[in-house]
């Protein structure tokens, strides 16, 4: 790891120097602080990153930038990825810009949401691209771009399309969660960037970026270290029956709910008694080894690990910040902007527990996240919160505007920044890995 990588990553692209009073703030938030930064090291400088290698993770982590149109944070990943496969850069950079749309779009699996939709081609390097890349990375960034613009489209099949490209349960864990991380991670600190005054000025111009053409690409076929390169032993379809189950006669639910929902995975969990030490100790609360869920974000334990104290920190240390209410709020709108049946469930039910408001509650899942919540903290915390969810970044002055003119303080505001970015990671994982269903009502098979 270089030196410019051992600092801390959103400070880095919020540009907040240690003593910045926003950075100050975010202290407040030590183990998030701290646990970002190891999601950081588990996913993108791993001591064994394995199959996936780093060139790979590092062509994702500039994929995904482009697409949020972050410049300081394309900068930054274009420069990690031309240390290891300079040649790479320049064909990532040109794949975005014939990936660019705005996000999050897709069609509903749900029936009662179907009104909703907004249908798009599904996106996929060109097959001269494809040819020079390797189906490994090919099916990689096909699969990004899934999560990042159409995360409510996230199926079985497109985890079946990575089987068959040769990935392993493993890997395709780890890339879910690398896409959902770096998902957090750009909105945090786009959002701590806009909160101190500086939104993106200054990094990489796509329009003038490295062009990309068919020669680009196969040149740098051979500087992937390989990314692609043992892709002639691509999984086959009984690879895809051995690793992904789907459901058929799966109860699942028609709309946004209040109810509690289960959810089931595409991709096989870790057995329970088959629990390493390490991965016993990433779900951090013991009792999580009943949940298919966590037994699946096992099979990467350290950024599960990670995740699961980032996630402690921002949603229950209440200390110098907001309501426990307007963070479950801010998680609600995140997940009902990315289409997240599941994870809107649980938290517009914390909402509700949180703050009694049901009925209002109620209305964001109903009418969608231009309801008018008759509440002025609440409805700047959800305009906020989806402005936030839009790839690319649509989070601007105006939403801090709004934020401080309802009240929030600015450790307020890091708050409600954190809540729906980590939404944004939480999505991308329960979409990507599995869905919601029903619960059989008792007396009931």
């Amino acid at each position: 790891m270089t030196a410019a990588l051992t600092a801390d990553i959103i400070d880095l692209l919020s540009g907040l120097g240690r003593g910045h009073d926003i950075a100050t703030l975010r202290d407040q938030r030590a183990q998030a602080r701290e646990n970002a930064q190891l999601s950081f090291a588990a996913l993108l400088e791993p001591e064994n990153p394995g199959d996936f290698t780093l060139a790979e993770r590092y062509a994702v982590a500039q994929f995904v930038a482009e697409l949020h149109e972050f410049p300081d944070a394309v900068e930054f990943y274009a420069d990690v990825l031309g240390d290891e496969s300079p040649d790479l850069v320049g064909t990532v950079r040109a794949l975005a810009a014939d990936a660019a749309a705005a996000g999050p779009i897709g069609t509903y699996r749900e029936p009662g949401l179907q009104g909703e939709s907004v249908a798009v081609e599904p996106w996929a390097p060109s097959a001269d691209t494809a040819a020079a890349l390797g189906p490994r990375l090919t099916a990689a960034l096909a699969h990004t771009h899934l999560l990042v613009i159409r995360p409510r489209e996230a199926s079985a099949d497109a985890l079946a399309a990575l089987v068959r490209a040769g990935w392993n349960a493993d890997d395709i864990v780890s890339l879910s969660q690398l896409v959902a991380f770096l998902a957090f991670q750009l909105r945090a600190s786009w959002g701590l960037r806009v909160l101190a005054g500086a939104p993106g000025e200054g990094g990489v111009d796509r329009a003038t970026g490295t062009a990309s053409t068919a020669s680009t690409a196969a040149a740098s076929a051979d500087a992937t270290g390989q990314a692609a390169g043992s892709d002639a032993a691509a999984g086959s379809d009984a690879a895809v029956a051995e690793l992904i189950t789907e459901y058929p006669e799966l109860h699942r639910p028609e709309h946004f709910t209040q109810q509690s929902l289960g959810w089931v995975p595409w991709l096989a969990p870790v057995a329970e008694a088959e629990l390493t030490d390490e991965q016993r100790d990433a779900l951090v609360d013991p009792l999580r080894a009943k949940m298919p869920y966590f037994r699946l974000l096992a099979r990467d334990p350290a950024a599960l690990r990670a995740r699961t104290l980032t996630d402690l920190d921002i949603f229950f240390n209440t200390e110098g910040g907001i309501g426990r209410a307007e963070r479950e709020l801010a998680a609600t709108a995140a997940s009902r902007h990315n289409g997240c049946v599941f994870c809107a469930s649980v938290h517009s039910a914390a909402a509700t527990r949180e703050s009694g408001r049901e009925a209002t509650v109620q209305a964001l899942l109903d009418e969608g996240v231009g309801a008018d919540l008759a509440d002025t903290t609440w409805n700047a915390v959800v305009s906020a919160s989806v402005s936030l969810t839009n790839t690319p970044l649509g989070f601007g002055e105006a939403d801090v505007r709004g934020l401080r003119a309802a009240g929030l303080s600015d450790a307020e505001i890091i708050d409600v920044v954190n809540g729906a970015a980590f939404f944004n990671w939480a999505n991308r994982l329960m979409l990507s890995l599995g869905e919601p269903e029903v619960p059989a009502k008792r007396g009931q098979s």
